[in-house]
């Protein structure tokens, strides 16, 4: 884990105009490792979710640049910006955004549809434990399957990044425990690089990594020299 696949560089952001002007982001800078597992906490409010869309592409910092495999995003034409969205990074969030009418498996092959090299979709239904109810629709399986279906997903695309806003938020602890362990194994199993933001500051006993926001800004960063399993998070 040693090639360095996102650099950040003194990202800020600030939405509004004015007196009613408000910085999300102020000055973070962090690296991501190729194959890493990396978990960041803080409450609401903290910036999380604002830098992870900027790592992902889907907002621009005010100040500062992000680079991914050394190409300034900053850089890039608009084209470029949406094909490295939809093929440099999978995002996974708290709502699943499935297509209602198609099945599970259809969900999954819309997403590998616009990428070239993408996994084997029926591989990815397996692995994520839905090969069985790969012909389900979104409205006949449970809230931990939809997301499973939603981590298919974005698995399935072969991304650099696997990018997780609150993957476990809208799920009972049984479920959210599968699902975080799901994540590591796919880590493990793909060597894909995920991280993952939480509130929960439990969960960053998993990371390999684990950066603490507050205020917009990286306020704690530890190494976890022996990562905890799924299995052993308790909140």
């Amino acid at each position: 884990m040693s090639e360095q696949i996102i650099r950040a560089e003194g990202i800020s952001k600030e939405y509004g105009q004015g007196e009613v002007k408000v910085r999300a982001l102020d000055d973070v800078s962090l690296q991501v490792k190729s194959g890493e597992f990396i978990v960041i906490v803080g409450p609401s409010g903290s910036g999380k979710s604002t830098l992870l869309n900027i790592l992902g592409g889907m907002d621009v910092p005010t100040d500062g640049r992000v680079i991914y495999s050394e190409r300034d995003l900053a850089a890039l034409s608009e084209s470029d910006l949406t094909e490295y969205r939809r093929s440099e990074i999978g995002f996974v969030f708290q709502l699943y955004n499935l297509m209602s009418a198609l099945t599970a498996r259809e969900n999954v092959q819309l997403a590998t549809e616009l990428v070239s090299g993408a996994l084997d979709l029926d591989e990815v239904l397996q692995k994520v434990g839905l090969h069985e109810r790969k012909e389900h629709f979104p409205s006949q399986m449970s809230g931990g399957e939809q997301q499973r279906v939603a981590i298919a997903r974005a698995l399935a695309k072969n991304p650099g990044v696997l990018l997780c806003d609150e993957p476990t938020g809208a799920l009972d602890y049984e479920t959210g425990i599968r699902i975080l362990g799901l994540l590591r194994d796919l880590n493990s199993d793909y060597g894909t690089t995920v991280v993952i933001i939480t509130h929960n500051i439990a969960v960053a006993d998993m990371g390999d990594r684990m950066l603490r926001m507050r205020s917009g800004r990286i306020v704690e960063e530890r190494e976890n020299e022996d990562p905890l399993p799924a299995e052993r998070i308790v909140w």
